[in-house]
């Protein structure tokens, strides 16, 4: 004790207590600003990854009907439509145009128009958005054909999975717009849940690849059951020859992360009110801006800002269905009351608007004045149509094609 007593009053030991309490506050002072570049650096970098995941809509078929047509029923207006096809017209002769010939459209994710693409016989025709005004050329170029085979496991996530699979984003979403009529990838998918995919993809000598076509794929899930989809003429249709696309999505919002945090109830305590009342609806937390879609085709039958719901969509569908979309942070491109919307169009942005505690939609169905439980509704799994009896030998003798050169691609990898 009296060797620390004596240790404590020499004067080393108080030149260091000197010295420690003069850098100390300068020591700290430095580690705080390396820790604020540090993670200021690490955020530039996620938003950066984020950035990589923005994908581009495409709509793409053949032109049985006027181009015109197609593309104002794909989203884009009456006017930017007329301006596309007279710029289109300077570089490609519309009244040549035949049956067969394709398109396809890509716009973004907050439907603006991006590109125009027509092909015919081994020419590739363009209208492209370029520093704000409308462009045209021809892309005389040798294009190949390849198809091409992914599968895979859900370990986390599907698009994390299938990015792991070396899947880009757009093409991960038009994967799980196959399924959305059947699956709810925010709520049924599990890990250990498997997915595979062929299709078909354009290729430039350089190794560009021009195109994407999906010829087959299935999603095999533990909760979601197993689940085919078969291109046939341009369309998508199950394992037994009905078609893929159902009068309903299963959920308003798509594959970004999106959970249930509240369901159908008669009773629920509401967290603001601190009451109990029903709850006619589902809650699906997001982060906001999350793009909301329409569940089904119709007419907006109400938009603007109404009570608790906030800001707050409406939509009239056939048979006197109506579906809503409450607390959003804003509206979609092009929704206004009296405007009619297409299935999976966006509707508006998830928010936290209304009597909310956080970023979340409100989604609710009734049909006839009735709120009905949409999670057990039957017309989300009920089919449109279905392959016609003449045709079904043919559609299966494609079905079983593809489904074998899955079995092979899936023994090779």
């Amino acid at each position: 004790m009296q060797a620390l007593k004596d240790f404590l009053k020499h004067q080393d030991f108080k030149y260091f207590l000197r010295s420690f309490l003069l850098y100390a506050p300068l020591c700290v002072a430095f580690f705080l600003i390396v820790n604020f570049f540090v993670q200021r650096h690490l955020a530039q970098i996620e938003a950066q990854n984020r950035q990589e995941e923005i994908y581009f809509k495409k709509y793409e078929g053949n032109l049985k009907t006027p181009l015109a047509a197609n593309l104002q029923e794909d989203g884009i207006s009456k006017e930017l439509t007329a301006q596309i096809i007279k710029k289109l017209d300077s570089v490609l002769n519309m009244r040549r145009l035949a049956p067969r010939d394709r398109y396809l459209l890509t716009m973004t994710e907050t439907d603006d128009f991006k590109m125009l693409v027509v092909t015919k016989d081994f020419s590739r025709y363009y209208v492209a958005q370029s520093g704000g005004e409308l462009v045209a050329g021809i892309m005389d170029i040798s294009v190949k054909t390849r198809e091409s085979f992914a599968q895979g496991v859900i370990e986390s996530s599907l698009f994390a999975s299938m990015q792991k699979a070396g899947l880009k984003p757009g093409f991960i979403v038009e994967f799980a717009d196959l399924f959305s009529w059947a699956i709810d990838f925010n709520a049924e998918t599990r890990n250990g849940d498997t997915f595979a995919v062929l299709w078909q993809e354009d290729y430039t000598a350089g190794g560009a690849v021009l195109n994407q076509s999906v010829l087959a794929a299935y999603y095999d899930g533990k909760y979601a059951g197993k689940h085919y989809a078969i291109r046939f003429d341009d369309e998508f249709y199950d394992e037994n020859g009905k078609f893929t696309k159902k009068m309903f999505l299963k959920a308003p919002i798509s594959v970004r992360g999106a959970r249930i945090t509240s369901r159908f109830t008669k009773g629920r305590f509401h967290p603001i009110l601190r009451i109990m009342r029903p709850h006619y609806g589902i809650d699906y937390a997001a982060p906001i801006g999350t793009p909301v879609e329409s569940v089904g085709d119709g007419i907006v039958k109400f938009k603007g800002w109404k009570g608790g719901f906030g800001n707050y969509v409406e939509v009239a569908h056939p048979n006197n269905f109506v579906t809503c979309y409450g607390h959003l942070k804003n509206f979609g491109k092009g929704v206004s009351v009296g405007a009619r919307v297409r299935q999976g169009q966006v509707v508006g942005y998830v928010g936290s608007s209304g009597l909310s505690t956080g970023p979340h939609l409100d989604f609710r169905m009734r049909q006839g004045g009735k709120y009905l439980d949409f999670l057990n509704s039957k017309n989300r799994s009920s089919a449109q149509r279905e392959i016609p009896p003449e045709r079904k030998e043919e559609f299966n003798k494609i079905k079983d094609e593809y489904l074998e050169r899955m079995a092979q691609r899936a023994k090779q990898n």
